[in-house]
């Protein structure tokens, strides 16, 4: 688990229940992971809107990706993205049979729904890298 640089981020992961604390923090790790996979450099995490936020330090590189629980879904959560990019079509159009999604915005996860792995590195990796593609 890669220590938090923000205080203000560990406090938003600390006030989540223990399993989703545990989902969304697995969440976390493979955006890091995305990011070094894709070489974009080292990444913010802030809050936005109160969410956990990450994007590439480095200007014009990629767009921002925030998670966070849902809020009408008990045990439900997502991964954002800016309603403004192309990215949740390009998605779609890749993966629109492993995810759910919310309108122009989110990837949709349930609690007991497994994960497809390397489909969400290569959708955050593509969040990463928007700007410079």
């Amino acid at each position: 688990m890669r220590a938090f640089a923000d205080p203000a981020v560990k406090a938003v992961f600390a006030g989540y229940e223990p399993k989703m604390r545990a989902r969304l923090m697995a969440l976390r790790e493979m955006i890091f992971a995305a990011a070094e996979s894709a070489k974009v450099g080292p990444l913010s995490e802030t809050l936005k809107w109160g969410q956990p936020a990450y994007r590439p330090l480095k200007a014009k590189v990629g767009t921002t990706v925030r998670l966070d629980k849902l809020r009408k879904a008990e045990d439900g959560y997502a991964l954002f993205v800016p309603c403004s990019t192309t990215l949740i079509a390009s998605f779609r159009e890749h993966y629109g049979r492993d995810f759910a999604f919310e309108g122009k915005r989110a990837i949709i996860f349930s609690p007991n729904a497994k994960v497809p792995q390397k489909a969400l590195k290569h959708c955050i990796a593509m969040a990463l890298t928007y700007h410079a593609r």
